[in-house]
């Protein structure tokens, strides 16, 4: 009988092998005024489109969400609305940020959530393929005490230059996916 693990690690089989065969990724993140998509805005996107040659394009934005932002959110992700101030909305950058993922495997760590926004921002359903590295680490690696990015990064030794700010939390993110498929590889 096979173990759990490589039951579970089965099912990210193919994103190893989509990126050995150089398939593009793109690890994303987005930073908002809360947790509710249908309640709440994206103030920032930050995303790294990459391959298993290397980063191919970086993107990165603050967003004007056209409300102010809430206490509790500006002291996770250290956003203020000074920040925010003259920024683009969302409906202005979305169209280029659908064009920067294109037909990418997305990656979020917790999908769910950032797809979840995107989704009730774009009022439609992204068909992308989508990696969540939070799940993938959990099965990659038992038994750690956290599964949270930045945990993660600390467990692994990656430096965490931003914490809690777009483009560094997707960089973060494809750091963990590139610790995981490694781990597979290994196997």
């Amino acid at each position: 009988m096979r173990k759990q693990r490589d039951i579970m690690i089965g099912a990210f089989e193919w994103a190893r092998k989509a990126y050995e065969e150089g398939t593009i990724f793109t690890a994303f993140d987005l930073e908002t005024s809360g947790l509710y998509p249908n309640l709440d805005q994206i103030v920032e996107i930050g995303a790294i489109k990459f391959d298993n040659k290397g980063v191919i394009a970086r993107f990165s934005t603050l967003l004007n969400p056209g409300i102010s932002m809430p206490a509790a959110a500006e002291r996770v992700n250290h956003i203020s609305d000074e920040m925010l101030r003259g920024k683009p909305s969302l409906d202005e950058i979305l169209p280029d940020f659908i064009g920067f993922i294109g037909d990418t495997v997305l990656m979020a760590h917790n999908a769910p959530f950032d797809c979840g926004f995107l989704k009730e921002k774009i009022k439609e359903q992204l068909q992308n393929p989508v990696i969540d590295t939070l799940v993938l680490s959990r099965e990659c690696f038992p038994g750690l005490k956290s599964y949270s990015l930045q945990n993660l990064a600390l467990n692994f030794m990656f430096p965490a230059l931003d914490a809690h700010r777009a483009e560094d939390d997707a960089r973060l993110c494809m750091e963990i996916f590139l610790q995981c498929v490694s781990d597979l590889d290994s196997q």
